[in-house]
């Protein structure tokens, strides 16, 4: 009698339990708890970066730890929109524009990763880096998709058969740049917009 007893008291606490359990997650999502928690989570990811400032279509500023760095986007170039002594080039503000939307629209946070075959740096010291969304998206990689920049074939990097094959697609879709301007091809088997190719169509 005694252990059917505690048994039965046993099956008490426990259903009471969940019925306080069950109040308490649905008192917490009606009050959105689990959703700040969750944004909370992921704007903390490690590894993850504010954005300090746009500079164009292919660099950034970055507050890393408080230590604010210049990157450059792997494997990439886009139209020139701040260089000295070059006007601001076909489509450069609609790169930049579009590096800057994307980014922006994920939280302006990003996650950078080196390329083993490439410099760590350039020669401005602006670190060479692949830029990441927190949901994983390659940002390099999309602007060439969305034909927002060109593939950069001048120094090694491990993707760049997979980004060239990205731009081959884009031109073949007339996405972007390549329906708004006429890159030039270069001997080493890129493209970029002759200096005369300035701003046009409000591109």
């Amino acid at each position: 009698m005694r252990r059917s007893l505690l048994s039965r008291r046993q099956r008490s606490y426990v259903s009471l339990l969940v019925i306080v359990l069950s109040f308490i997650v649905w008192y917490g999502q009606q009050q959105g708890w689990f959703g700040t928690v969750a944004k909370q989570v992921e704007s903390s990811q490690p590894g993850l970066y504010n954005i300090s400032r746009f500079v164009d279509g292919d660099t950034i500023v970055v507050n890393m730890n408080g230590k604010y760095e210049t990157i450059r986007f792997v494997g990439i170039d886009t139209p020139e929109t701040h260089k000295p002594n070059t006007p601001v080039q076909c489509y450069g503000p609609a790169a930049a524009a579009a590096t800057k939307n994307l980014i922006s629209h994920a939280g302006s946070k990003v996650r950078l990763g080196s390329d083993p075959e490439s410099t760590n740096r350039d020669r401005y010291d602006r670190l060479l880096r692949y830029v990441y969304l927190p949901d994983g998206t390659l940002v390099n990689k999309w602007l060439i998709e969305n034909g927002d920049a060109f593939y950069y074939p001048y120094f090694p990097f491990t993707k760049s058969a997979e980004f060239k094959q990205a731009e081959d697609k884009a031109i073949a879709a007339h996405k972007g740049l390549w329906g708004n301007c006429t890159p030039t091809p270069t001997d080493q088997g890129g493209y970029k917009m002759d200096e005369t190719q300035a701003q046009a169509n409000g591109q």
